[in-house]
Parts: structure tokens; sequence; C-alpha cells
């Protein structure tokens, strides 16, 4: 037998092996009714606060993938970016209890450093904040900055990785809030054990390991996106292992010069010891999997050609595969390439080999008409027609996605990080972002714009905004790392 087979994680799609009730539960899990919305202000020129915004998703409501509640933070300039769920003192989700209703919400400032707590539970339509951790209060006792994804701990403490210190210099690592009390106790890991640079982690309880990725240095790369910088360690190029029970960094895999590996997930089957993690500037998706005796083995299993293009910032465009979904059945990898502009969805029953299929084009730098000419292609034979929902032209590219729990609708937003956005997408910025909805082909694979969707938010009364990460207080495929 194949080394790629061994090694390959075969369920769910084995017949012999008998499925947990959680694959049972998802399809009968509840629709999604409302959405949470990170948005932000910043760099549109509009001098307003963040806000999370609460989008109706319920198809017979008369407020239909409309924004029906606004949630202002009392200070500027936070850029409101990922969000993660509080699971209070029961810590990890039971594998059998997937769509355990969430209460609080956590939002952390990713130029701030500022922490919301929001009370969903109360008043899910019209949530409140509860609490605010201030900067200085980061700063001081964990020395750290810029923070970004937020996961519960298997004890109930909420763990938010940051990518800075406060000055904005390259510092990976975690900072740790008491599940009950919200209240900041420190940082996670040794001091001596901080990575150079972090953004997103996932951990699997039964193996003891969590996993993270590297992210960028943020006092450079918040001033946009500089050819110059390649090669100068400011775009990070490392995954992490960490033992979770210890807290202590026992591996780091060198995944290339200026890879940039942003977003990492496991396979949702908590016995799974396996997952992948997207790497941005080369357009490489890897897969990690656990060895023998413990160690833990990278591999390249996708590679999104980059293409050669006219009127760029760079003679080739490379992809940009910012966030990535696993399906609760373990059966689809979704992959948002956002400044290609295509969502793709793999099919990973084995999961070294995830096969392609099915592939939208919702915005992006390479659609027919626009200022990039592709020159050289090796997927597509001419460039993508523009998107136009309601007669809305839909500009920018995907950038954060998020799965209904049954798995037949994918949400995407087209807003990056509010600095880059400006750069590369300034009509973004100009007129706001947008989510718009995807419908998934469950059984064959497939995907296709649900036309009858779209929530704009370049029609927010205090002007045009930027939206990015999505949550589903009925469960969703990234709030829950299951137990």
């Amino acid at each position: 037998m194949d080394r790629c087979r061994v090694q390959c994680y075969e369920y769910p799609s084995c017949p012999d092996v008998v499925k947990p009730k959680c694959y049972q539960a998802c399809s009968e899990a509840p629709r999604e009714e409302v959405a949470y919305v990170t948005c932000t202000y910043r760099e549109t020129g509009t001098d307003q606060p963040d806000f999370l915004a609460t989008i109706d998703l319920n198809p017979r409501s008369p407020y239909y993938c409309q924004v029906i509640h606004r949630l202002p933070v009392p200070n500027l300039k936070d850029e409101l970016h990922c969000s993660g769920w509080s699971a209070g003192s029961t810590g990890s989700i039971c594998f059998d209890n997937i769509t355990t209703k969430k209460n609080k919400l956590i939002l952390p400032g990713l130029i701030s450093s500022r922490i919301y707590v929001v009370d969903v539970g109360t008043q899910c339509r019209a949530p409140t904040v509860c609490k605010m951790i201030e900067p200085v209060d980061v700063f001081w006792k964990c020395n750290k900055g810029h923070l970004s994804v937020v996961h519960s701990l298997p004890n109930g403490d909420i763990l938010i990785a940051n990518m800075g210190d406060a000055a904005g210099r390259g510092k990976g690592g975690f900072i740790v809030l008491d599940g009950d009390t919200f209240e900041l106790k420190g940082n996670w890991e040794h001091e001596c054990e901080a990575p150079p640079t972090g953004h997103d982690f996932w951990y699997q309880p039964r193996h003891n390991v969590l996993i993270s990725t590297a992210g960028m240095v943020p006092r450079i790369a918040g001033r946009g996106f500089n050819p110059d910088d390649l090669k100068k360690g400011v775009f990070g190029r490392r995954l992490n292992v960490w033992n979770l029970s210890c807290r202590t960094l026992t591996q780091c895999f060198d995944l290339g010069e200026d890879s940039l590996p942003l977003s990492v997930k496991f396979l949702h089957n908590p016995d799974a010891a396996e997952g992948y993690v997207s790497c941005a500037l080369s357009g490489i998706i890897y897969r990690f999997y656990k060895c023998e005796r413990d160690s833990w083995a990278v591999e390249e299993a996708i590679q999104i050609p980059a293409k050669d293009v006219s009127g760029w910032i760079l003679p080739k465009m490379p992809a940009f595969p910012s966030d990535l979904v696993i399906s609760l059945d373990d059966k689809y990898l979704y992959v948002c390439n956002w400044l290609h502009g295509d969502i793709r969805q793999y099919e990973i029953s084995r999961t070294c080999k995830p096969r392609l299929v099915g592939q939208v084009f919702v915005g992006g730098s390479i659609l027919r008409g626009g200022p990039v000419t592709v020159c050289r292609d090796e997927e597509l034979k001419c460039q993508p027609e523009p998107l136009v929902i309601k007669c809305k032209r839909v500009y920018g590219g995907p950038a954060k996605i998020q799965l209904s729990v049954d798995g037949k609708r994918l949400y995407v937003t087209n807003s990056f990080y509010s600095t880059w956005d400006k750069q590369f997408y300034p009509n973004v910025v100009k007129e706001g972002s947008v989510m718009l909805q995807i419908d998934v082909d469950t059984e064959k694979g497939g995907l296709t714009v649900n036309k009858n969707f779209l929530v704009d938010f370049g029609k927010e009364p205090n002007g045009p905004c930027l939206a990015h990460d999505i949550r589903f207080p009925c469960g969703d495929s990234t709030s829950d790392i299951l137990a």
C-alpha cells in the first residue's frame, strides 16, 4: 500500500466506519436565521466606530439578507476583524452536540488590540457590549498586540492569537481570557517560546496538539503590500506545532520563503490527526498529519498556479488563499482566493489528494474589462466576467467564508484587511463590502452564486464599510472545536 494511502485519514468515506451522531445532527440541524458580521470603517475616510452587524438570514422574513441591527463599539479604528465564541465552563463542544447555542461573542481589535465581549444571548437580534478590555492591559500584562483569531479552550478559557507586540513588531503567541469572568489572565505560552509572527490556530484535544500559522509583521505589512518586502521576513513562513496541555512549542515547519501561512483547520472528527493550512503568497495548500511517536509532518496537497499578467504590481499574480473551511462531515474543503477572485470546492475523501469539484468567481483582480490583462493562465481559457447581483457590480475578491451546519450554504465577504483592501480593491473601500451566498451541491459537488442574496454594506447609514468575519449563533463550520 502506498505511503499516501496509509497516511490518508479515510473517514468519512469508508462505508465500514460508523459515523458519529454529529454527522446525522448536522443534516438535521436548524437553518441559520441570523449572522453576526464584523465591520470596520478604518481606511474608508469615514470617522465612525466599527460595528457588529446582525444579518437576517431567514428566507421567510421580510428583512431577509438585510442588516437588522448595528452594534457600534465605543472607540474608533479598532479594525474589528476576526471573532469567536466563548463556550464558558463547557469548553470544547462535545462531538454529538455541535449546535449548542452561543451566548457571548468575543471581538478583538486587529489594530487597537482592544477586546470587546458581546452579549448575544439576551437578545440575539440586538446584541450589546457587556465588557471591554483596554489595549493598555494587553500591552502591559502580556506584551502582545494586534489580536486576531479566537477559540475557546477545553477548560472553558478563551484563547486569542496575536500577530505582534505593542509596537507592531512581529511576535506570535496567545493571550488567555477567563471563560466566565472574561478577565485577562496573561500569556498562554511561555515567553521564550513565542514565535516570530502569528495569526490563526486550531487544536485537537484528543491528540493534545495545537497548530498555529505565521501571519505578517503588523507595522510593516500594515503600510500595504510592498514587493520590496519579499524575502525580508515581513511575511511569515512557519507552521507551529504545540503541546496543548504543556503549552510548549514542539515542532516548526518552514513552508518556504514568503509563503505566508494564514488559515489552518483540522478535520472536524476529533479522532482525526490531520488538516490543512493555506499559504497566501505561494498559493499552496499544505496537508499536515500525525506520524508515529507523536511527531507531525506536512506535504503539499494543492497548488493554485500564479498567473502571468500585465497592469498589476508584479508580472506574476500569485494565488492568495486567504481562508479555508472544512465541511462538518469532513467531505469538502472550501478555499477562497482573494486576488484571483474564485472560491474552490475540493472533495477530500482522500485527504492527501483533494479533488476540485466546484469553482465560482465572485470578483477579483483578473475580471474581463479591468486594468489587469492575463497573459498566460494554466487553468482558464479566458478572463472571468464581472459579477452583478441585484444591479450591483461586485468588486474585490472573496476574503472570508463561512459554511452552514448542513453544508448547503457558503457565505462570503470581500474585505481582507482595510489597508490592503484600499491598495488592491479601492472600489470596495469606495462602495463598501458585500456579503454573498453560494449554494453548494453537497452530493456531487458544485458551487452556484445565489443571485437573490446580497447584503450591500455600501448602503450603511454612516457610509460604506468593510465587512469581514461571519458567525452564526446556532453553529457553523469554524466556531466549535469538537472534543
